[in-house]
């Protein structure tokens, strides 16, 4: 192996592996949307569930959602596209209700893991 395919192998493996741009921006948008507090809340209480294995995952009104996380039913309603817009929430229309899922359950719960982690790590420096 000559010496210049040697350094070239080891920049590569140097290297951060990468996703396609496409890819990419897809993370960056979804971590922008799920790292608004408010969003947060949403997530965390379209998230609760009854206990058992089986349980759905719960359906709200917005305006419940709005009154639950104390904002407007306007601000709630961005909130609540701009979490749809990611696919993660959906919505349906009954009359003049409409009602909001989570629907991408495996993502909420990783993000949530990632937050419990966060909480902890927090907790940790605080005792130090």
């Amino acid at each position: 192996m000559s010496e210049s395919s040697s350094t070239t192998n080891q920049k590569e493996k140097n290297k951060a592996p990468r996703r396609p741009a496409e890819v990419d921006k897809y993370v960056d948008t979804f971590l922008s949307v799920v790292c608004d507090p408010s969003r947060r809340y949403i997530l965390e209480l379209l998230s609760f569930t009854e206990p058992g294995e089986n349980s759905p995952m719960p359906e709200m009104r917005s305006g419940e959602i709005a009154k639950a996380i104390g904002l407007s039913a306007a601000t709630t309603s961005e909130h609540l596209r701009q979490l749809a817009t990611i696919g993660l929430v959906s919505w349906r229309r009954e009359g003049n209700v409409v009602y909001y899922q989570l629907c991408n359950v495996e993502l909420v719960a990783s993000f949530h893991k990632l937050t419990e982690a966060l909480d902890n790590n927090y907790a940790l420096k605080k005792e130090m």
